[in-house]
């Protein structure tokens, strides 16, 4: 069993917070931190590779499927127009690499950059987006595979490319 560090590192030694609840009579009162917001919303946690976007979102979908296709196609698109910004790959109409279907990429470098693609994809209007997105940390086997996020279906990942690419670069 993996040993994980605890979530609170950091905050070993802070106040205990209260248990009262807010005026809506639902939510727990959170007293105020500093006047800064936290460091999360703008940096990647240290266990990233920092050569490496910092997350990948595979959007994918099925060629055989004139409505799928055409809908992929479009959403494409709009989000190179939508998020310039952004590393956007090649769109595939078959599969590659380890994605069993076709699919095409898009990255993101920062919190805010994957806080807003995360939810352009969530609320596009077609919920049958499926969407991979996994972090990067140097280890693809797990990246792709326990570090994964999966919007709508989850398709199955050929681990063994992924394998062999970890073996390669130890």
């Amino acid at each position: 069993m993996p040993q994980w560090d605890s979530p609170l590192r950091g905050y070993e030694d802070a106040e205990p917070l209260p248990s009262t609840l807010n005026p809506d009579g639902l939510t727990v009162h959170n007293p105020p931190g500093s006047s800064e917001l936290s460091s999360a919303y703008d940096e990647f946690p240290k266990e990233f590779d920092p050569s490496a976007c910092r997350f990948d979102f595979h959007i994918y979908y099925v060629p055989s499927s004139p409505e799928e296709s055409t809908y992929a196609k479009e959403l494409y698109e709009r989000i190179r127009r939508e998020f310039p910004e952004l590393p956007v790959y090649q769109f595939w109409d078959r599969p590659v690499g380890p994605h069993t279907t076709a699919m095409f990429e898009v990255d993101t470098l920062s919190p805010h950059q994957t806080g807003a693609l995360f939810s352009g994809l969530r609320y596009t209007g077609d919920p049958a987006s499926d969407v991979l997105i996994h972090p990067n940390t140097g280890d693809a086997l797990r990246d792709h595979t326990e570090l994964a996020t999966w919007m709508c279906r989850r398709w199955p990942i050929n681990d063994s490319i992924l394998k062999k690419k970890n073996k390669d670069t130890a």
